[in-house]
């Protein structure tokens, strides 16, 4: 499986690139990036920037189809990827859990798309995408339709509840994504 990261958002809110945010003496790209180097054979990271991510040690995409948003950046690593399926992750979500990603990994079988399912809602930048989602994803991005869970109708889905996920992360930190500076003063604080 591919490990995909998408890392391309103008970061409107934080004001700079969430991904190099320092935590605890660690960028949040070098804490995912490791993440997914214990996981992946092969890790994409699909940013509009790539010159600030040289010294790592994945391959680099720059969106395809520009301004499309998280649905144009998964695009680009899907098309991309070298297996069948990729997870994908944002940047930002610093308590990705390496147990729960290997057991998404392990449940996604012959599904076409595995997305957790907290009580919240879905999370669509912390799932599993197989190639054959792409001929949907491009029919929204051709009409400009760019929310995420909008190609999932049609393909064999499964949806992680809320019990599993919480076998894995009691605490509900797992989904925390930094898209603005309450949001890092918060992650300084747990």
């Amino acid at each position: 499986m591919t490990g995909i990261i998408l890392s391309g958002g103008k970061s409107t809110r934080m004001g700079t690139n969430k991904a190099l945010l320092q935590v605890g003496g660690e960028r949040l790209i070098d804490r995912t990036i490791r993440t997914f180097s214990g996981i992946f054979r092969e890790t994409i990271l699909v940013t509009n920037s790539p010159l600030d991510y040289l010294d790592q040690d994945c391959t680099i995409a720059t969106d395809i189809i520009k301004g499309k948003g998280a649905l144009g950046g998964i695009y680009t690593g899907l098309f991309y990827a070298s297996c069948d399926h990729a997870f994908v992750a944002a940047c930002d979500m610093p308590f990705l859990n390496k147990s729960f990603i290997e057991y998404m990994i392990e449940n996604c079988e012959s599904y076409d798309i595995v997305v957790p399912e907290p009580s919240d809602g879905q999370q669509p930048l912390h799932a599993i995408y197989s190639k054959r989602c792409l001929p949907a994803i491009k029919r929204l991005i051709d009409q400009d339709q760019l929310k995420i869970t909008g190609f999932y109708k049609g393909l064999k889905t499964r949806m992680i509840p809320d019990h599993v996920i919480n076998r894995f992360d009691s605490g509900g930190k797992m989904f925390f994504n930094v898209n603005s500076q309450k949001d890092l003063e918060q992650l300084l604080s747990f």
